[in-house]
């Protein structure tokens, strides 16, 4: 098995990318909705969470208040690193259990652990090899404003509080380019996905 994580920026693309990789038999592991899981009520991160941020994140049914945590987290560097400290075990506690589901499987499948922050909270050391989803700056700010309505400096704080898309291309084995229209990032996605194929085929023929 082939483990790759997928990693981008806010309005990248890397959930459409995701959903091509599925569609042409990729599996992957959602380090989103493993972070929604972790923070659901009587989970120990929530209660961490609460102890850290007061009872002021919740909503009137007890549940985190994503929009609260989200707008005080991303005014402050601080509270971002101490969050982050909070979920970030938690999801790859997850992770790594979900690893060891598909590894009993099998199959020869190529998994991806489709991981935001994989850079920044250092999920490269699990994966054979990372694949990014680029735009450049100008077009993240641009759709970024399109889809959630945000004002540019908005929208410039948010994506400056992730690692830039350039380092990670830099750093990253594979990217897809999704700079131009959606029928082009289905190509990119066709094209890494069969780059990959090509990689664990000759992986398990033990040539690389």
């Amino acid at each position: 098995m082939l483990i790759a994580g997928l990693t981008g920026g806010i309005a990248s693309g890397k959930s459409s990318a995701g959903k091509i990789i599925k569609k042409l038999g990729g599996i992957i592991v959602d380090s989103d909705a493993l972070a929604r899981k972790v923070v659901e009520p009587g989970e120990p991160a929530l209660e961490k969470i609460i102890g850290r941020f007061g009872e002021g994140v919740l909503d009137d049914g007890g549940a985190l208040d994503r929009e609260k945590l989200r707008d005080i987290v991303f005014s402050d560097d601080t509270a971002l690193r101490d969050l982050n400290a909070i979920v970030h075990p938690a999801v790859y506690g997850g992770i790594a259990r979900a690893m060891e589901e598909y590894r009993k499987d099998p199959k020869d499948t190529i998994l991806f652990l489709d991981i935001p922050l994989l850079y920044e909270s250092g999920g490269e050391a699990i994966v054979d090899v990372v694949v990014v989803v680029y735009v450049d700056r100008e077009t993240q700010i641009e759709r970024l404003i399109a889809r959630d309505g945000f004002s540019r400096e908005e929208a410039e704080n948010r994506i400056d509080k992730q690692m830039s898309l350039d380092e990670k291309k830099a750093r990253a084995e594979f990217v897809i380019d999704n700079r131009g229209t959606f029928d082009d990032l289905e190509r990119e996605t066709i094209r890494v996905f069969g780059e990959l194929v090509a990689l664990r085929d000759r992986r398990r023929a033990g040539e690389a």
